[in-house]
């Protein structure tokens, strides 16, 4: 009896195959890393999702659990302790690691530049679209003299 790999599921009791589907990546913060206060738990766990470990560079710190990631865990969480806002904790952060820490650089200085460039190059590649179109249908078509189109019908009778 040949079954598909999806054939022994099938026989699986409902509540194994629905703890499968709830089942979910651990975060990598410890318990001892946690705040007792849980509003200043929400806002530190709020800015780690938006600050991306040195080291792993595609996770967050929240995910990660590379050293310096607890290392900005902790950080955060004793800035927000300390009476830091949100804002204030996450500048304290980019002062120490610089934007490349984070998951969204802000618009502001050089990095203007770079939120720029895209949409500035759009309609560039837009404006060369449109003058390539109208200059296409400006030129007129070259006619054939007499001599051409004779010429051209005696190749097209052999």
């Amino acid at each position: 009896m040949s079954r598909r790999w999806w054939g022994r599921w099938a026989d699986c009791p409902p509540y194994v195959l629905a703890l499968l589907l709830l089942a979910t990546p651990v975060a990598a913060v410890q318990p001892d890393e946690m705040l007792a206060d849980p509003v200043l738990e929400a806002r530190a766990r709020e800015i780690s999702r938006d600050i991306r470990c040195p080291v792993c560079q595609g996770e967050t710190i929240d995910d990660s659990n590379a050293p310096i990631s607890r290392d900005l865990r902790i950080i955060i969480r004793e800035r927000l302790v300390a009476g830091d806002t949100d804002e204030e904790a996450v500048d304290y952060i980019v002062a120490r690691y610089g934007e490349g820490v984070l998951f969204k650089p802000r618009a502001t200085g050089s990095n203007l530049i770079l939120w720029l460039a895209g949409p500035a190059l759009l309609l560039v590649g837009v404006g060369v679209a449109v003058a390539s179109g109208r200059r296409r249908r400006m030129v007129p078509e070259a006619a054939l003299s007499e001599a051409d189109e004779a010429r051209l019908k005696e190749i097209l009778k052999k």
